[in-house]
C-alpha cells in the first residue's frame, strides 16, 4: 500500500488534504475567492474546513470542504473534486439545502434575511461538455428568464476550459495551478503569488506533514479493517453452505436432529434453527434455503 502513497511534496490543490489546509488560511481563502468571482472579498474570521472536529452553524454528517463568510454576511462553500463522481449536479443541491437550512436564526420568519450562498466545485474536468472553464447557475424562470433573485449561486470551474478570451487571465492562471501545484511556476499577480507561497509554507510544515501521514495512516487502517471484516463475512457465508448442504444431505438421509448434529460435531443449539430451516425447504437448492435463512422476515421458535 505505501508505494501508492503520493507525498505532501507531490500533491496537488485539487488533492482534497492540501486543498483544505491551503485554503483554511484567511488570505488564501479571500484570494482565491476574489479571483473567482472577480471582485475584492474579505472574510471574517476563519475558513472552516473538513479537517476540523468543529461545532458550527453549519455541522452536519456529510462535510462540506470550507467554507467561510465574508463582511456581508454571504456564505461561501469552495469545494476540489478530483474524481467525477457524475453527481456534483444534484450533490452541489444537497449541499446548498443543507447551508440554507442553517442560515436563519430559530424562531426567524423573515425569509427575506436569508443570506447569500455560494457554492463552488473546482475540477479538472467539463461537467457541462461545453469547453467553458466556469458556469454559473441561479434560478431563472423557465418562460420569461426573469431571474428569481433568491441569493443562491453555484459555479462550476474547470481547469481544462478552452474560452479564455472569456475569462481573466488570473483566473485561467489560477486553474492551471490547482492541477499543477508541483511545478515551478511563475505567478503574473500579486494575489497569485501570495497563494503560491503560502502553498510552499504548508508542503513545507513539519506539523502538517505528520498530519497528512497520520490521515494517510488512518485511511489505510479503515481499508484494512473494511477488507478483514469483508474476509470475515464471507468465511461465515461459506460455512454455512457448508453446513446447509452436509444436513440437507444426512436429511434426505433420513437420520435424526440429534445424529446430524453428532456427526458434525455441534451442539445441537447451534444448527437447530438451521436445521428446521432446511428440513422445511429441503426441495430447494443451497443458495435459496441460504437466502431463506439469512432473511431478517424469517420466523424463529
Amino acid at each position: 500500500m505505501s508505494k501508492n502513497k503520493k507525498s505532501l511534496q507531490d500533491l496537488t490543490l485539487l488533492d482534497r488534504f492540501l486543498f483544505a489546509e491551503v485554503m483554511e488560511d484567511p488570505k488564501t481563502f479571500e484570494n482565491i475567492l476574489s479571483i473567482i468571482l472577480g471582485e475584492d472579498i474579505s472574510i471574517k474570521g476563519r475558513p472552516q474546513s473538513e479537517h476540523e472536529n468543529r461545532t458550527s452553524p453549519l455541522k452536519r454528517q456529510v462535510r462540506l470542504d470550507v467554507w467561510a463568510e465574508d463582511e456581508t454576511d454571504a456564505v461561501y462553500n469552495v469545494e476540489a473534486q478530483k474524481e467525477n463522481t457524475k453527481n456534483l449536479p444534484h450533490r452541489s443541491r444537497f449541499y446548498q439545502a443543507l447551508i440554507d437550512s442553517k442560515l436563519l436564526d430559530p424562531g426567524e420568519v423573515d425569509f427575506s434575511n436569508m443570506k447569500d450562498c455560494y457554492s463552488i466545485i473546482i475540477a479538472p474536468f467539463d461537467l457541462f461538455g461545453r469547453g467553458l472553464y466556469q458556469y454559473t447557475f441561479q434560478m431563472t424562470c423557465a418562460e420569461t428568464g426573469q431571474p428569481l433573485e433568491d441569493g443562491a449561486t453555484r459555479i462550476f470551474l474547470n481547469t481544462h476550459g478552452k474560452n479564455s478570451e472569456d475569462i481573466s487571465p488570473e483566473l485561467k492562471e489560477l486553474l492551471y495551478y490547482m492541477e499543477h501545484t508541483t511545478e515551478e511556476i511563475s505567478c503574473s499577480t500579486s494575489r497569485l503569488q501570495e497563494i503560491k507561497n503560502h502553498v510552499n509554507i504548508v508542503k513545507s510544515s513539519e506539523e502538517i506533514g505528520v498530519k497528512y501521514m497520520q490521515e494517510w495512516e488512518e485511511k489505510i487502517l479503515e481499508k484494512q479493517k473494511a477488507r478483514a471484516e469483508g474476509l470475515a463475512e464471507g468465511r461465515a457465508e461459506g460455512e454455512t453452505f457448508r453446513l446447509i448442504q452436509l444436513i440437507k444431505k444426512k436429511i434426505q438421509k433420513s437420520k435424526s436432529f440429534i445424529q446430524i448434529a453428532d456427526e458434525l460435531e455441534e451442539e445441537p443449539d447451534n444448527i437447530q434453527s438451521l436445521y428446521e430451516c432446511i428440513s422445511q425447504n429441503i426441495n430447494l437448492t443451497t443458495e435459496e434455503i441460504y437466502k431463506i435463512y439469512i432473511s431478517p422476515d424469517k420466523t424463529e421458535d
